[in-house]
C-alpha cells in the first residue's frame, strides 16, 4: 500500500496487491462478490490465495420458486469463476437477520479462521453498513483482526456514508469476472443492484476518481506495512 497525505485532507491509498493470503468475509452469500468481486479476481490473478467466508445462505429469505439451499449452489459457482479454490470457501449456517444475537459465537468462528488461515489482508463490510448482519460481521471482524490490515468494501444500498480512502484499479477482465460471478445468483436477480449495467457503471465512477477505467473502493480501518 502506498499513501500520500496532505494537511487537512483525507489519505487516499491505492493497493499494490502484494498480499500472499487474503480473507473475505461475506455476511450472506453474494455480499463479497458485490462488494469486492473485482478485487478478488485481481488478488487471485496476482498470486494471492483468497479465502471466502459466508456466514449465511439466507434460506429463510429465498424466494419460494427456488429451493431453500439455492444460494449454497450459487456461491460455489460464483467463487469458482473468481478463481477461489473450492477448499477455500467456508460456509456457516447462521440464520439471516439474527447475527447480533450470536455475536460471541461468530467472534469465536472468526478467531478460529484467523488462527488457521493467518491472512495478511482482511476484507469486511463497511463499519457504516446499516444492515444488522453486516454490521455485526464488521464489528466482530475488527475485534478479531485488530492487529491486521483491514479494508471495508462498498455496498451503496446499505451505506449511509462511505469514506473512499483506498482504491483498487481493475481491468476489464476483472470486472467481467465479477459480473459473470454475480450472474450465477439466479435467485437474486430481482435485486435492483443485481445487474451488469449498475456493476459496470459503479466501477467506472470509482475509476474516474483515480483516472483509470475501472476500480473498486474501500474504507481503510488499518494498514500494516
Amino acid at each position: 500500500v502506498t499513501g500520500v497525505q496532505t494537511c487537512a485532507l483525507p489519505i487516499f491509498l491505492t493497493m499494490n496487491l502484494s498480499y500472499k493470503r487474503a480473507i473475505v468475509f461475506a455476511p450472506h452469500t453474494d455480499d463479497g462478490e458485490f462488494g469486492c468481486g473485482g478485487t478478488i479476481a485481481r488478488l487471485v490473478e496476482s498470486g494471492c490465495e483468497v479465502f471466502y467466508v459466508a456466514f449465511s445462505a439466507c434460506q429463510q429469505s429465498v424466494l419460494k420458486e427456488f429451493p431453500p439451499d439455492v444460494l449454497i449452489t450459487e456461491v460455489k459457482a460464483a467463487t469458482k469463476i473468481l478463481g477461489i479454490a473450492p477448499e477455500n470457501l467456508v460456509l456457516f449456517d447462521y440464520e439471516v437477520r439474527t447475527f447480533n444475537y450470536r455475536r460471541q459465537e461468530i467472534l469465536e468462528d472468526i478467531i478460529r479462521l484467523k488462527n488457521n488461515i493467518k491472512p495478511d489482508l482482511v476484507i469486511i463490510p463497511s463499519i457504516n453498513d446499516i444492515h444488522q448482519d453486516h454490521y455485526t460481521i464488521s464489528n466482530e471482524g475488527i475485534r478479531a483482526f485488530k492487529f491486521s490490515t483491514i479494508l471495508c468494501y462498498e455496498m451503496p444500498w446499505n451505506n449511509l456514508s462511505f469514506t473512499t480512502t483506498c482504491f483498487v484499479k481493475l481491468s476489464g477482465d476483472n470486472i467481467n469476472r465479477k459480473i459473470k460471478a454475480l450472474e450465477q445468483y439466479k435467485s437474486q436477480q430481482h435485486r435492483s443492484y443485481a445487474n451488469a449495467d449498475f456493476i459496470r457503471s459503479l466501477a467506472k465512477v470509482r475509476g474516474v476518481q483515480i483516472s483509470t477505467e475501472f476500480a473498486e473502493v474501500f474504507e481503510v480501518v488499518r494498514t500494516i506495512y
